[in-house]
């Protein structure tokens, strides 16, 4: 009984040693974890600090038999602590971090994480029940004869084993993260314009975008649409959140900082969904915020922000200013170059915060070509002249094209005078391009040479012009994205 007492301490001094080290090796995650239980944000990182010191300090009394039943008496109300916080949070709904063994182990409370508590609060309990007296064997008893201590000595080396174990799947689960990142990133380069339902982190609208209509209601039921927000004649910071997302609760603090930082350069909107009440406690803070709440994902869905939080910023005109910004960091670098640029210059945007990696041409003059189209027509940079114009890539083998066809030829007959002209650039035989029976002009452009220019990615694919002659989106990729440069709901 004697041994297995010491077994016991020595258990709980690799559990507690583990946990204090790991959470002091990466005090920012257990600042971050602090937060999410609620722990306001002067006192999340000396409680941090705290309670890595506490555990290593309980860890050591351990190791003396004089002095373990303390350490058993420190673990079990830590542990209790730990079981009762976790049961209120998920009593309220939230999930935080439990931040347990710092990076070698970090996962949301769950009940699986109450159990694992309950179990070693139960051990440290059942020292406790055992007295000062009752500690079992010290590591510096006589009695302690070879065989015993060359066991404890693999079972300390088991301890040291596993957790070396555990780091080194917490790096290698890294390595596949940011390996499945770059895969992703690679097949978007690669031009693929089939998407699945739940998208890319970082997908959104392309730049220079028509920003979705919308009417939805704020915190006290008073109703906000987009053009109640472009009356104001500033660019829009949309924020898309959830009442049930962590991550977007811990940027609160910065939401605030930022607003004040940019008051008066760019109006913030917070979009959410859920009950008032709850987005007022979790995002209510210091600042008056504008939330407004959808019935479901409707907002969100429209520009394709699939993730929360994610940030979109909007232009004074009602367009789509950057890229989809989704995930703190990316969210922190949209901000830093909005702050850093002057957002009433001339074609002011924000790219590259999301893996688009084919060079757009918002800002550039159309070259200066001349080409027929395919009754004969001379079309050149004069078509350009005095009204926008949506300019689409198209090819005949492009089975995508082909299905797009039909609403693209009822948008060209029956759009009004506000909407932009329409030039198709496509390469292939002349009697098929006269059975798609457009009013608009369909250039002949063998092997897309001015197409690119333009900035052709793929097919289909577009860019909108202004009437100046001079870019103003990027490349849209596919039937719904070249309609948002219009838009028209696809």
């Amino acid at each position: 009984m004697e041994i297995l007492l010491l077994l016991l301490r020595l258990s709980l001094f690799g559990i507690f040693a583990l946990a204090g080290i790991a959470k002091f090796l990466d005090l920012q995650g257990s600042e971050k974890a602090f937060k999410g239980f609620g722990v306001p944000d002067k006192l999340a990182k000396p409680f941090s600090i705290a309670l890595s010191v506490f555990e290593i300090l309980i860890a050591g009394l351990f190791l003396s038999v004089e002095t373990a039943w303390f350490g058993a008496i420190g673990a079990a109300a830590l542990l209790l602590l730990f079981i009762g916080q976790m049961i209120y949070q998920m009593a309220k709904g939230n999930t935080p971090d439990c931040h347990c063994f710092g990076q070698l182990h970090s996962a949301p409370v769950g009940k699986i994480s109450i159990v694992r508590n309950i179990g070693f609060g139960a051990l440290a309990m059942f020292l406790v029940s055992r007295g000062r007296e009752g500690q079992g064997m010290s590591l510096a008893d006589p009695k302690l004869d070879a065989m015993q201590l060359a066991f404890i000595i693999v079972f300390v080396g088991f301890l040291i084993a596993v957790i070396f174990y555990l780091k080194k799947i917490s790096e290698q689960q890294t390595q596949i993260m940011r390996r499945i990142e770059l895969m992703e990133l690679v097949a978007r380069d690669g031009g693929a314009v089939e998407r699945e339902d739940a998208g890319h982190p970082h997908e959104g609208l392309p730049i220079g975008a028509v920003m979705p209509d919308f009417e939805l209601p704020d915190l006290d039921g008073g109703a906000v649409s987009l053009a109640n927000l472009r009356a104001a004649e500033k660019p829009t910071l949309f924020f898309y959140v959830s009442p049930t997302c962590n991550p977007c609760k811990a940027l609160v603090p910065e939401f605030e900082q930022w607003q004040t930082e940019l008051d008066g350069k760019v109006n913030f909107v917070f979009v959410s969904n859920g009950r008032p009440d709850d987005n007022r406690e979790k995002f209510g803070g210091d600042n008056s915020k504008l939330i407004l709440i959808q019935k479901d994902r409707e907002l969100a869905d429209s520009v394709k922000a699939k993730w929360t939080p994610t940030a979109v910023l909007m232009d004074s005109s009602g367009r789509i200013a950057s890229h989809a910004a989704a995930g703190d960091t990316a969210i922190r670098s949209l901000v830093d170059q909005i702050k850093a640029d002057d957002l009433n210059r001339e074609f002011a945007h924000f790219a590259n915060l999301d893996g688009h990696t084919h060079a757009n041409k918002i800002g550039e003059s159309i070259p200066q070509f001349s080409l027929r189209d395919f009754k004969g027509n001379e079309i050149n940079a004069d078509y350009f002249k005095n009204k926008p114009t949506l300019v689409t890539f198209w090819s005949q083998g492009c089975p995508y094209c082909l299905e797009m066809m039909d609403e693209l030829r009822e948008w060209d007959r029956v759009k009004g005078q506000d909407q932009p002209n329409l030039l198709v650039f496509s390469d292939g035989d002349k009697e098929a391009h006269e059975k798609f029976d457009l009013d608009s002009p369909i250039v002949f452009d063998e092997g897309h040479k001015t197409s690119t220019g333009f900035g052709m990615f793929g097919t289909p694919s577009a860019v909108l012009v202004n009437k100046d002659g001079r870019i103003v989106s990027e490349t849209a990729v596919g039937a719904p994205d070249i309609w948002a440069l219009v838009g028209k709901k696809f």
